[in-house]
């Protein structure tokens, strides 16, 4: 469509482009499943009427398409198939999953992950309650004296879970792992950094040499990579690089094997295809109830802590938060691909850490990543930020069907050609912590770790990553409260990953989320992305590897900030418009947090020194304040994204620091130079 206004004449000394019909162009076009419609104005000054065409249209457009948040109905399993079921609503679906190796079991998982988040969004006053308070007559009548359950750490949930319960079955530990499914089995793939992985390496769970095991591609550099096509000119940003981030692809699924063999090498059992049901915490233990899957058959277990680590589906994390366990989430699908592609397509050499082909669509931005993985393989995700509302939980399927839609747009190839190995998916969640005590993570007995405790970074958004940079500090500190019993809530609730300078850069993944039942500008969200990471893109490389991997300190926070506005004084204005007064608040009370606990960890950067230094006989004498002291040493290091190899490896009587010597195995360093 064409709007003319060549009514003017041209002056004599115009140029020749003034002398071209003003006019408004108006093209549609259609990409991410998703019909867009653009205005070009070909004149330097509004055409008439300009802004009345402009409002008729948007008006139009958004009486037409009104902001819809579909989901998926309920259905009988028992009457049909979950093919049969999904295929009228999600047919790219069911047709793709059809091909998958075990498409049918894992396409009813998707089916029950999204029913079991919608149902926990949407009544969160009335959590289901799983973590109940033993009866002094239970405790009474129990048929295992109390002082002594039969193992020390129950865990739930074997992903994450594994790779703790490993380490604390190496410290001596009796330990037991539930996995509702298969041992073994991944929806995700995982990716990580040598730098972050030697963590792992340095509490003697993995040497180098089995480290190197379980690479299954090592690239040279992950590009991050925004749609800029309508963003205005400061808005637009060159390719970041960063070689260092995520670039080593792992064997998720080798990687859990090799923590099962370890955890039972150690004494630690494993109950697998065990669906856990109730947790009863009494003064002396906690049992747990829970149900062997293929044969019905009910088991229970004594132990005296229980650690949740079942992830975002967790029952326990949202009746502990009263159904507040996570502000935002990041609904995320993918597969796994063994080929197909034609040559040229990617470099296999190379990772896409952050990327998207195109703005809004329906209500998301849509942000790939793709890494090579073992041989031909290629693993793909697509998710967007989102914050949780009842209206609009955020859709799995929905996610599914523009993925095996669109993924032929994000990286050209035949759909019918690709070989598909494997499924991936998941809600990532997001917790906008404004203080180190704002969320419950412990009751007695009990506590949570990984994404059941919201632990994730606000970029990368993955609780694998987070948890393994912050597992020597969360492994030292449930070791010194084990040791002691110090296992009453007010002592647990102290042991969390809780970082100050994370709960300001939560504004950042605020950003990328598009408000419910909002009209938002298509091109905003890029444009705000392209905004801060052409900034990284501009400083040196160590730069955006600390920030992306949460060790962003309060100086270079402020410059990369303060250059942001500088440079695109829009941005405040977008922030408003995105986050809303009620979050620009919040997160203005978390920066003076942050800014006060720098200046605090400055002043007080000697006191980890001389905690360890005064460890043997204060925590001899009393344990309890050495679990604090220990808690805040800890505060002042990691908690500012700093963490610091020597307090760990100190003189004091921390168990990890001596875990070679417990295992008889040297620690070999994996880092590159």
């Amino acid at each position: 469509l064409v709007f003319a206004d060549s009514t003017r004449l041209r002056p004599a000394t115009a140029s020749i482009a003034d002398g071209l019909a003003e006019e408004l162009s108006i093209f549609l076009w259609s990409v991410q499943r998703t019909t867009y419609l653009k205005v070009f104005r070909w004149a330097v000054q509004p055409v008439r009427q300009e802004r009345q065409i402009l409002k008729q249209l948007t008006q139009q457009i958004r009486q037409a398409f009104p902001n819809r948040y579909p989901e998926p109905s309920a259905i009988d399993l028992s009457q049909q198939s979950i093919f049969d079921a999904l295929a009228p609503h999600y047919p790219k679906t069911v047709e793709c999953f059809r091909r998958i190796p075990n498409g049918e079991y894992d396409l009813t998982r998707v089916y029950w992950w999204e029913k079991r988040w919608r149902e926990g969004v949407r009544s969160p006053q009335q959590p289901k309650q799983v973590v109940v308070r033993k009866q002094p007559e239970q405790e009474q009548t129990s048929s295992l004296a109390p002082e002594q359950p039969a193992y020390d750490l129950i865990y739930i949930g074997g992903a994450l879970g594994v790779i703790h319960a490993a380490v604390m079955a190496r410290l001596g530990y009796r330990v037991l792992l539930l996995e509702r499914l298969p041992f073994g089995r991944m929806n995700r793939e995982w990716n990580i950094s040598r730098s972050e992985f030697q963590n792992l390496i340095d509490l003697g769970l993995f040497t180098a040499s089995e480290f190197e095991g379980l690479i299954a591609r090592e690239y040279i550099d992950g590009f991050h990579k925004f749609f800029d096509a309508n963003n205005p000119p400061q808005a637009k940003a060159p390719v970041l690089h960063t070689p260092t981030v995520l670039n080593v692809a792992l064997d998720a699924e080798k990687l859990l094997r090799l923590c099962g063999e370890k955890l039972r090498s150690a004494g630690g059992e494993i109950w697998d295809e065990t669906e856990f049901l109730q947790a009863e915490v009494g003064a002396s233990g906690v049992t747990v109830r829970a149900t062997h899957l293929p044969t019905g058959t009910a088991k229970q277990a004594e132990g005296r802590l229980l650690v949740d680590a079942m992830g975002t589906a967790s029952p326990i994390a949202w009746q502990l938060n009263g159904g507040r366990a996570f502000d935002s989430v990041c609904p995320t699908v993918g597969a796994v691909i063994d080929g197909g592609f034609e040559p040229g397509v990617w470099d296999s050499r190379y990772g896409d850490v952050l990327n998207s082909h195109g703005d809004i669509s329906r209500g998301r931005q849509l942000i790939w990543e793709l890494f090579p993985g073992r041989g031909d393989e290629l693993t793909f995700y697509l998710f967007h930020y989102h914050q949780v509302n009842p209206d609009n939980p955020g859709s799995l399927l929905e996610m599914y069907e523009d993925f095996f839609t669109i993924v032929s747009e994000y990286r050209r190839c035949d759909l019918n050609q690709l070989q598909w190995k494997k499924a991936t998916f998941g809600y990532i969640p997001g917790h906008f912590s404004t203080s180190a005590t704002d969320r419950q993570i412990a009751v007695d007995r009990l506590i949570t770790i990984g994404d059941a405790a919201s632990l994730q970074s606000p970029l990368v958004f993955t609780g694998f990553g987070s948890l393994v940079r912050n597992l020597p500090r969360l492994t030292d500190l449930l070791d010194t409260a084990l040791r002691h019993n110090l296992l009453k809530a007010n002592h647990l609730n102290q042991i969390r990953a809780y970082q100050s300078n994370i709960s300001v850069t939560w504004l950042f993944s605020k950003g990328m989320m598009v408000p419910t039942h909002r009209f938002i500008a298509p091109q905003r969200v890029n444009s705000m992305l392209n905004t801060f990471f052409g900034i990284l893109a501009s400083e040196p490389p160590a730069v955006a590897d600390r920030f992306i991997k949460d060790r962003a300190g309060w100086i270079p926070f402020n410059r990369m900030a303060i250059k942001a506005a500088w440079l695109n004084p829009s941005l405040l204005l977008w922030i408003w418009e995105l986050a809303g007064p009620r979050d620009l608040m919040r997160w203005v009370g978390s920066y003076v947090n942050f800014t006060l606990f720098a200046l605090m960890c400055w002043l007080l950067r000697w006191v980890p020194s001389l905690a360890r230094s005064i460890q043997p006989w204060l925590e001899a004498k009393n344990p309890s304040l050495w679990l604090w002291l220990l808690t805040q040493s800890y505060a002042l290091t990691y908690g500012i994204g700093n963490p610091r190899i020597e307090f760990v490896k100190g003189q004091g009587r921390s168990r990890l620091a001596n875990l070679q010597s417990l295992t008889g195995k040297p620690i070999q360093d994996a880092r590159s130079q």
